[in-house]
């Protein structure tokens, strides 16, 4: 389903675009490329929980943040879970960004080439072409079992209820 939705960024309305992905729904397979500049499916990931979180761009505070904690929270969830974290940042500076603060919990993948996750998600702001902030949780068969699109773009997402909704498919 192609619908448009809108968050704000900073107070101002902006527009997501692409299709609209819902719990319950199969996560559609999207291709994004690595911090080795090889294409990465989600399908890559299938038989763990996956935390999919999307990010404008690791450069600004937020992101930074809202990584940084996810690279901690991945240390504590276990082998069974995998948290990717998407964004339109060149692999060259997620590469920087993971070097300057040591994350290596957490797997960046870019949307820069074609906009797959973008589109496919419904996550692409329409007017500068980042992705918005957001989380999915999508359980060992690739359905998505929980989703949490954050209204301001400026705010971090709850990680307790991300680690809750997890913490309920591990068990």
């Amino acid at each position: 389903m192609n619908k448009e939705r809108t968050v704000t960024s900073g107070g101002k309305t902006v527009h997501l675009t692409g299709n609209v992905v819902k719990v319950g729904d199969k996560a559609p397979d999207f291709t994004a490329i690595g911090l080795d500049m090889q294409p990465k499916k989600l399908s890559d990931f299938s038989g763990k929980v996956i935390i999919l979180s999307s990010v404008p761009s690791l450069d600004t505070g937020i992101c930074d943040m809202e990584t940084r904690r996810f690279n901690e929270i991945a240390g504590s969830l276990g082998n069974d879970v995998v948290i990717l974290t998407v964004s339109v940042d060149l692999p060259f500076a997620q590469k920087r960004w993971c070097g300057a603060t040591g994350a290596d919990k957490v797997v960046l993948l870019s949307d820069y080439r074609d906009g797959d996750f973008g589109g496919k998600f419904g996550m692409s702001i329409k007017e500068n072409h980042l992705l918005a902030r957001n989380i999915f949780i999508i359980d060992k068969a690739g359905v998505v079992r929980y989703q949490q699109l954050v209204p301001e773009i400026g705010q971090e997402p709850d990680y307790d209820a991300v680690v809750n909704a997890t913490k309920k498919l591990l068990s």
